[in-house]
């Protein structure tokens, strides 16, 4: 094995992330971990007036303020319905405290870089800024395929900096 082999595969083994996959409607989606500070059921929150529909309002976490987004909403994927299974996903993006409010959690899976493929262009979607890339994992027989959320620009993209307390 050559020294630039050996390299490379260190180095792969450095970019090979942890990615929590959460549900919204059909698709699976996934996050980087580093970004997640813990997931929690839903409570109700207190509305903000004149926040756009997808911010459902904040919530107080231990003394912090900390808006509530609704992905489902941001999305615009089908109506958002509050059962059991929906969580929230408490994430720290850049010092900023947020709730993601998701369908449903799965589980954690590490992503090599070969596992991932770059987003296909959307044209003018901008929905489609948010997409970092499509991770794949066998599961079973199958293929999953899961869209990476960049989470850092879907915050940028959100009026949530005018709603979120620096951390």
């Amino acid at each position: 094995m050559g020294m630039m082999e050996k390299f490379d595969q260190g180095r792969a083994a450095v970019l090979a992330r942890e990615y929590l996959i959460f549900r919204l409607a059909e698709e699976e989606y996934a996050i980087d971990i580093l970004k997640v500070q813990e997931i929690r059921g839903y409570d109700s929150v207190t509305r903000i007036i004149g926040a756009p529909d997808y911010l459902k309002g904040v919530i107080n976490l231990r003394g912090a303020i900390v808006p509530i987004l609704d992905l489902r909403l941001k999305f615009q994927l089908a109506e958002a319905r509050y059962d059991g299974f929906t969580v929230v996903v408490i994430l720290n993006v850049g010092g900023r405290v947020v709730g993601a409010v998701v369908d449903s959690v799965s589980d954690v899976v590490d992503l090599a870089p070969s596992q991932i493929r770059p987003a296909p262009e959307v044209g003018s979607d901008p929905e489609g800024n948010f997409v970092a890339g499509l991770g794949t994992i066998a599961s079973g027989e199958q293929q999953r395929m899961l869209v990476l959320i960049d989470i850092e620009r879907l915050m940028a993209a959100t009026e949530l900096a005018r709603f979120t307390a620096v951390a």
